[in-house]
C-alpha cells in the first residue's frame, strides 16, 4: 500500500525558512515531487525531478527552494528560504507508480497535505 505523509508546515514569518517532509511508503522516492494549492487556485507544481534527472522548479520557488532525498528513510525534503507571503498555500508531495488494483502503470499518489502560512 502506498503512503505518503507529509509534515513541517506551520505559520511563519515572511523572511524566514520551512522544511517540509514527504515520508513515502510502498514507493520509490525517485520522483516525487512538491505541489502546492492557494486557496481559490489551481494546484501547481513547486519542484519535481525530471526524467532527465535533473530538477524543475516553478520560477516563483527557483533559488529559494531545494528539493532534496534521504534514500534511507525513504523521505523527500523541500527546504523553503526566504519565504512570502504569496507561497501561503497547502503543500502536496506527489509520487508517480504502478496501481495494480486499478491496472495503471503511472498513477498519481499524493499525500494529505501540510498547510504553510506566510505573514507579513
Amino acid at each position: 500500500q502506498v503512503q505518503l505523509v507529509e509534515s513541517g508546515g506551520g505559520l511563519v514569518q515572511a523572511g524566514g525558512s520551512l522544511r517540509l517532509s514527504c515520508a513515502a511508503s510502498g514507493i520509490s522516492i525517485n520522483g516525487v515531487g512538491w505541489y502546492r494549492q492557494a486557496p481559490g487556485k489551481q494546484r501547481e507544481l513547486v519542484a519535481a525531478p525530471t526524467t532527465g534527472g535533473t530538477t524543475t522548479y516553478a520560477d516563483s520557488a527557483k533559488g529559494r527552494f531545494t528539493i532534496s532525498r534521504d534514500n534511507a528513510k525513504n523521505t523527500v525534503y523541500l527546504q523553503m528560504n526566504s519565504l512570502k507571503v504569496e507561497d501561503t498555500a497547502v503543500y502536496y508531495c506527489k509520487a508517480v507508480g504502478p496501481n495494480i488494483r486499478i491496472g495503471v502503470l503511472q498513477y498519481d499518489y499524493w499525500g494529505q497535505g501540510t498547510q504553510v502560512t506566510v505573514s507579513s
